[in-house]
């Protein structure tokens, strides 16, 4: 099947507009790789460190240096049900390896925080600036020049694009990503969500709430809502650097194992001591971003990757933008209904069909790219195929024909709606996005008054005091990555979705994000620029009329313009807390880029001639409408 036009031309665009960026970076893979494995360039002295801890059999094949070595980067804690069952990861994994005649090291661990546990906390306000944080620690980990190749042990939130921004920064070393798998089901996501809409309008206790969420978030494994950690699985398989089908087996399962034994095999015959080199940073090329896009879309996925990937794609010297992502939208139908999304978990999207079904059908239309090359041979026609044991061994047999559940995977010829998930939002408050997948159309468009607040608990105030109007667009602003780190305000869902359950219409706009679980309600996140950063949002008063039209792509105030180009911007009302070690994330705030660049507080992909980050003309062609080739862009990072 040849290429969808416009995901051909959106394509283009990148690679043109990436073209200095990238041949940059990949000379510096090529640099890093030409002098052979890196441990021959270790003095005794370096290598004696490097391997004084290890067994005699591995001491030796690091000594001869004839043998791969894997670096692990681990995610692993206690406290993430996702992340709990690697504890035992490295110790399959150098058993494996040293079966293979190789061997295989714990490079080093990476922080990996909760947004379920941090949501509505201080916490919060640490989160996105986490995943740089990971990236750098994985740079750390990887510094030693001791590793062939790598294993990256990570699921959630921002831990994935952390790890992916680390593993580019040492493109020149292959690299596999390795998950732990979903938890079985817990209660129906539909009856947790009702129980917290009930505890908002306090028709239900915290005996009643607590037991609700337990049994929801019940066992180790990954939370089975479609959220940003199980969107990150999806957009790994897309790219083709997680073995297929590995996303969604369940921990702590014979297949789950086998998976992980399979995943270290490749990951040494794919080394840099292998007949088989495969670079990371070469895997991760525009078509590969586009891939995991057109992912994201169909399959209805989080609104964080909005974000991530623009960082990702940019640690890899490809320049990506929102509306590339608008575009890729507009092309894409919605094929999957996962919760938020739909009443599905993504135990039950994977019986119906799940990965394998929605890339076929993708392929099959010319909405993904088939000829990207993968960590596995076949390339994205292997990731239509689904793993299962036979005889005890791990193999793969295609995906089901028909969708075994069609309220849960469509084919294209049958989708949900005929755009993906996102939405681009353009007006006088600047660029947002909007995740209309998860809005029934009904919902999608609303022109009332604004409530201004700085902070969600300012909202809540209103609600518990009898403050709010029938109808209401809630603005939560200096909520951005310059601000406070641009938390998550998922702690709004409950109290909006029941307002809404009433009758009401309501809607949020915020530079804040929202959760990878967010849905229902119409959000206009990720304003940019931000109301720290001087953004038409900071202009906004209480009464203003906003019109939200998700399905138009229009966010705008209905105010005159002279009057609101006289308008000053209002001053930050919240409190400024240092708490909790927010203190030690100033630099990150002071120096952040904004929302639509990835929000990086570091620097990230190559340096120009002059060592600066490239850059590029805000003139681009976006290609595709009069209304986004209008569309105000910022330049320049901060």
């Amino acid at each position: 099947m040849s290429l969808h036009p416009r995901i051909a031309a959106v394509t283009d665009r990148i690679r043109k507009r990436s073209a200095p960026s990238r041949a940059a970076y990949l000379a510096g893979i090529e640099a890093a790789h030409r002098d052979g494995p890196m441990r021959t360039r270790l003095s005794c002295g370096n290598l004696a460190h490097g391997f004084a801890a290890c067994g005699p059999t591995d001491k030796g094949r690091l000594r001869a240096d004839a043998a791969p070595n894997l670096g692990i980067v681990s995610a692993y804690n206690d406290m993430l049900s996702a992340h709990q069952p690697f504890e035992r990861y490295p110790e399959t994994i150098r058993r494996i390896a040293r079966d293979l005649g190789a061997t295989a090291q714990v490079a080093g661990g990476v922080p990996a925080m909760c947004d379920g546990v941090t949501q509505g906390r201080a916490g919060m306000e640490l989160s996105l600036f986490s995943r740089d944080a990971i990236a750098q620690a994985a740079a750390i980990g990887l510094s030693h020049d001791m590793f062939d190749s790598t294993l990256y042990l990570g699921v959630c939130d921002k831990i994935v694009p952390g790890l992916l921004i680390g593993a580019l920064a040492f493109g020149h070393l292959p690299a596999v990503f390795v998950p732990a798998g979903p938890m079985t089901p817990g209660i129906p996501n539909k009856k947790k969500a009702e129980v917290r809409e009930r505890y908002a309008a306090g028709e239900a206790t915290r005996e009643e709430l607590l037991e609700a969420e337990a049994a929801s978030y019940h066992a180790p494994g990954t939370c089975t809502f479609y959220g940003t950690a199980n969107s990150n699985q999806v957009l790994l398989e897309a790219m083709g650097v997680q073995l297929p089908g590995a996303s969604f087996v369940n921990p702590d399962t014979p297949l789950r194992e086998a998976l992980t034994r399979a995943a270290t095999e490749r990951a040494l015959r794919i080394s840099a001591l292998g007949a088989d080199y495969r670079p990371f940073g070469r895997l991760i090329d525009e078509r590969a971003i586009v891939n995991a896009l057109a992912a994201l879309m169909a399959t209805g996925g989080s609104t964080n990757h909005t974000i991530h990937w623009v960082a990702v794609a940019r640690a890899a010297g490809i320049v990506l933008t929102w509306d590339d992502i608008d575009v890729i939208s507009q092309a894409v139908p919605l094929l999957a209904r996962v919760y938020p999304n739909g009443e599905a978990d993504v135990n039950r999207f994977a019986a119906a069909g799940g990965i394998a079904f929605v890339f076929r059908e993708l392929l099959d239309a010319g909405l993904m790219h088939e000829d990207i090359p993968t960590v596995v041979a076949g390339g994205m026609r292997a990731y239509c195929d689904e793993p299962r044991l036979q005889d005890g061994a791990l193999a793969y047999s295609p995906a089901v024909e028909a969708s075994a559940d069609s309220a849960v995977v469509r084919p294209v010829s049958d989708a949900f709606e005929a755009q993906g998930g996102l939405r681009l939002l353009r007006g006088n408050l600047g660029r947002s996005l909007i995740k209309l997948s998860a809005v029934k159309p009904e919902f999608r468009r609303i022109e009332a008054p604004a409530v201004v607040v700085d902070t969600p608990q300012a909202l809540n105030k209103l609600h518990a005091a009898g403050g709010l109007p029938q109808d209401f667009v809630a603005v939560v602003r200096y909520q951005g990555p310059r601000a406070n780190g641009m938390p998550e305000l998922h702690s709004l869902a409950p109290l909006l979705g029941m307002l809404q359950n009433q009758g009401r219409r309501v809607a949020l706009v915020t530079d804040g994000r929202l959760s990878g679980a967010s849905g229902k309600i119409p959000a206009a996140i990720h304003i940019t620029p931000e109301a720290a950063r001087e953004g038409p949002i900071g202009k906004l008063r209480e009464g203003d009329i906003i019109r939200l039209d998700g399905e138009a792509g229009v966010l705008e105030a209905l105010v005159d313009a002279e009057e609101w180009n006289a308008r000053a911007i209002a001053p930050n009302t919240a409190p400024h807390a240092h708490d909790l070690g927010r203190n030690l994330f100033a630099y990150n705030r002071a120096m952040v880029g904004p929302a639509d660049r990835g929000a990086l507080s570091i620097s990230c992909g190559p340096p120009s001639a002059d060592g600066s980050l490239w850059e590029y003309d805000a003139e681009y062609d976006l290609g595709h409408d009069a209304a986004a080739a209008e569309a105000p862009h910022e330049a320049k990072d901060a």
